[in-house]
């Protein structure tokens, strides 16, 4: 039998190939790496910040910490997410779990509930009117209720609790386990992945939105980070008096800009610390629970 071997000669496609991967990369990760530059940069000074602050300084982190807004924003924002994403995963994982079972009453009307909710919105009036109805305008929990379910998760949620086997359920049963220690202690174990997966994908969302404060939230010890510095990139920056102006006309070296680049940093900087230890779950989970055709 003749053995082909294959030539290791780099082609030009490989090198053309090479070349726009770099290029990719380089027009993704440059935006924050500009950002984390000029976040230690003095706001007044003038100079190349390309590549490297044209004058070091801890400044704009020092201010920012410094100012109770920022901080109640950034206090906010944690508490949030954390709410959030603990109050959506167990919702989530209780009602897919449930729905996983063809044997469940009315699961019919319950599935088309959830199909229907994923394409129709009442829109945003009729929901301001909810909120306020319900009394959660301009309160906490207008973040976490109105979140605690979503219908893409339950979905793929159904398709990952079909795929764990019924012996399992069956052999739980026989040994005198009842539904809640059979969630408990046998479904919630092997299902770290989507586990893991779900609770990547809503905490970066509890810690990114910025709508629901904007528009639903008056009060300015409910604001969150994300809300706080999408008040200040549309505000008119010559007009609007910023959040730690005083301790900025104290020192003249902090700007609007230097202040605004170093909450952008620290506000990416939780998820940058977080997701390594859920990546090793999180291309595990959307595979398993992926919807099969």
């Amino acid at each position: 039998m003749i053995k082909i071997k294959k030539a290791n000669r780099i082609t030009v496609f490989d090198c053309v190939v090479a070349a726009l991967l770099v290029l990719v990369a380089i027009v993704t990760l440059y935006p924050f790496y500009f950002v984390l530059v000029r976040s230690f940069n003095e706001g007044t000074a003038s100079g190349n910040t390309y590549f490297w602050p044209a004058r070091f300084t801890f400044d704009n982190y020092a201010t920012f910490f410094r100012d109770s807004k920022w901080l109640g924003g950034l206090w906010m924002s944690i508490l949030r997410t954390v709410v959030g994403t603990v109050t959506g995963v167990f919702f989530t994982c209780i009602v897919a779990y449930a729905m996983s079972f063809p044997q469940l009453a009315y699961r019919r009307l319950y599935m088309t509930l959830i199909v229907i909710s994923m394409y129709f919105s009442g829109g945003i009036i009729p929901y301001y009117v909810l909120l306020r109805s319900l009394g959660l305008f301009n309160s906490f929990w207008v973040y976490i209720i109105p979140s605690a379910l979503s219908a893409f998760f339950i979905m793929v949620g159904i398709s990952f609790f079909r795929e764990i086997p019924a012996d399992l359920y069956d052999s739980a049963k026989v040994d005198g386990a009842n539904d809640l220690i059979v969630f408990t202690r046998i479904v919630l174990p092997v299902s770290k992945p989507f586990l893991a997966t779900i609770a990547l994908f809503i905490g970066v969302n509890h810690w990114n939105s910025w709508f629901d404060a904007a528009f639903y939230v008056n009060d300015a010890s409910l604001k969150t980070l994300s809300s706080m510095m999408m008040e200040l990139i549309n505000r008119n920056q010559a007009a609007y008096m910023t959040i730690g102006s005083a301790a900025a006309r104290a020192n003249s070296t902090v700007t609007t800009f230097s202040i605004q680049t170093a909450a952008m940093v620290v506000s990416v900087a939780p998820i940058i610390c977080v997701y390594p230890f859920l990546q090793q779950y999180f291309v595990k989970g959307l595979l398993i629970g992926s919807v099969k055709g």
